[in-house]
This record gives C-alpha cells, structure tokens and sequence, in this order.
C-alpha cells in the first residue's frame, strides 16, 4: 500500500489534539503512505473566517492548495473542518475565481493551477480497507465501537460528496476492518457543540453530553470520530456536560487513526492516548 500525499496538518492537530498527528503519521508509516507536510501551510479558517473576510479565507487556502501542487502532489488531511474548508475552496477556484485569486497570489510567486485534489483520511483508509485489514494484529474483537460523523465530515454534501451524508458508511467500514463492532447511534450525524461553545455554552454541553449518553446508552465502550475538534469537544467538556446535564460523563473518544493504531499492533505511546481527558484505560484493557 504505497501512496504519497501532500499533509495538511492544520493548527489543531499541532497544538491542543497532537496526538491526532501522532497517531495518523505512526498508522500512515505502518501502511506504507508517505505523508509529506506542506511546506509553509497555514490556518484554514476553521470555517468562521469566511463568515467575515470571505476572500481572505479563498485566498488563504488557494495558497495551501497551490503549495501543494508545487509538490505534485494530492493534499490529505486528518482534520474535517480542514477538508471542508480546503475542498470549498477548490470548488470555488474552478467555477471561476481562480484568475482572480491568482492574482493576489502571484505576489507570493504562486499560482493555483487546479490539478491538487483533496481527501481525508478518513476516506483513504475506507477505500483501502481490503489492502491493510490483513496486516490488523490484534483484532477488537471485544471492542464496541459508537462512529460519530459530526458536522464537517458529510456536510454540506454539495462540498463533502465522497459517500452518503444520510447515511455515511466509512467509519464503520474502518471499524470492521479493525476487528471491533460498530454501533450505530442517533447522534452520529449531530453536531458535537464545538463551534457554539463560548456562545451558546448551554446548548453545546446538551448536544455533548447527549453523543456521550447515547454511546453508552447502546452498549459502547467508546466514541470514534474523524475530526480532531468533535474528539476534543467530546472529550474535554464531557464532564462539565454531565454536571449541566446530569448524562454522560465517562465516554472515552478516540480519534479515528488512535483506533486503527490499536488494531494495527502501534504502541500505545505512539497513539497519544495518555493524552485524553476521559480515561482510556477500560478500553484499552479490552484491547
């Protein structure tokens, strides 16, 4: 299984969720994908910068995408907000701003020329699930495992088309392959409360501690999720949501690459899950 891809880290997973970095460069270097960061990248905009300077935010990310194509090569993300925000961008630059935006670029010696897809790790490790299920080492056999899409990973479906946004199918399909049991939650698609947290406090905690209520509620020993900013949400409000709510409050979630990483035999101080806010330590004794 030998890809290359130009990695767009984003500023999440080199800061407050690095141990989403960590454990997506030690899968990738265990399955043989080449993740070569983009030189000079800089912030998406996490999807508000657009909301007040939206040329701004088309400019900034036609200049990630054209670093990229420097390089020759696709970009490949580990962060869902991230692709929502580099994929948007690309789909306006081709419907025809890209001669305008070039312009601005052209200051910074760059040019947009189009030929850089976008993907997430998500989809790559969906798609390639019959090539790396036979090297899982230890199968999660005893594992229960509630997906958790969010927001950004399906949404809008007009930008994030790469399969269902009624009813998407990737994690379960890494979750199979992982040897574990996908369990299917009512909260899967919701929003975890990430962007509304400093300006709607109440109604973030509801919406986490409800995802956290839910998983439990089914039989799950954990949430996995795609997007660095759901897992930090989950994880690090879960106890204050409980208090508010009076549910949830024990759910460990774990990033999408920490679970492939277990089942692919990856040590676990590889995967940074000492790093988790809810203890970890009941699933991993599953493990």
């Amino acid at each position: 299984m030998t890809r290359k891809y130009a990695f767009f880290p984003g500023c999440v997973l080199n800061a407050a969720a690095r141990e989403a970095r960590e454990a997506t460069e030690a899968v990738a270097a265990r399955l043989g994908i080449e993740l070569v960061e983009i030189p000079g990248w800089s912030c998406c905009g996490a999807s508000q910068v657009q909301d007040i300077e939206r040329e701004t935010a088309l400019a900034v990310n036609a200049r990630n995408l054209a670093l990229a194509e420097k390089m020759g090569l696709d970009v490949l993300t580990a962060c869902s907000t991230c692709a929502l925000m580099l994929r948007t961008a690309r789909q306006e630059l081709l419907a025809g701003r890209k001669d305008d935006i070039n312009k601005a670029l052209a200051t910074a010696g760059l040019e947009y020329k189009g030929t850089a897809d976008v993907t997430h790790i998500l989809w790559l490790l969906a798609d390639t699930a019959p090539e790396w299920a036979p090297l899982v080492k230890k199968p999660l056999g005893k594992v229960k495992v509630a997906s958790f899409y969010g927001c950004h990973t399906v949404r809008p479906p007009k930008v994030m088309d790469h399969e269902s946004h009624l009813n998407p199918q990737s994690m379960e399909t890494i979750i199979t392959a992982c040897g574990a049991t996908p369990v299917l939650i009512p909260e899967r698609l919701k929003c975890c409360g990430f962007h509304a947290v400093f300006p709607a406090e109440p109604t973030a905690l509801r919406l986490t501690a409800n995802t956290a209520d839910d998983a439990k509620k089914n039989g799950a020993d954990c949430v996995l999720t795609p997007c660095p900013l759901c897992q930090m949400q989950l994880d690090m409000y879960q106890t204050d949501a409980q208090a508010a709510v009076g549910k949830g409050g024990d759910t460990p979630v774990l990033h999408l690459t920490q679970l492939v990483g277990l089942a692919l035999g990856i040590e676990r101080e590889k995967l940074g899950l000492s790093r988790h806010i809810i203890s970890t330590d009941a699933l991993l004794a599953k493990c």
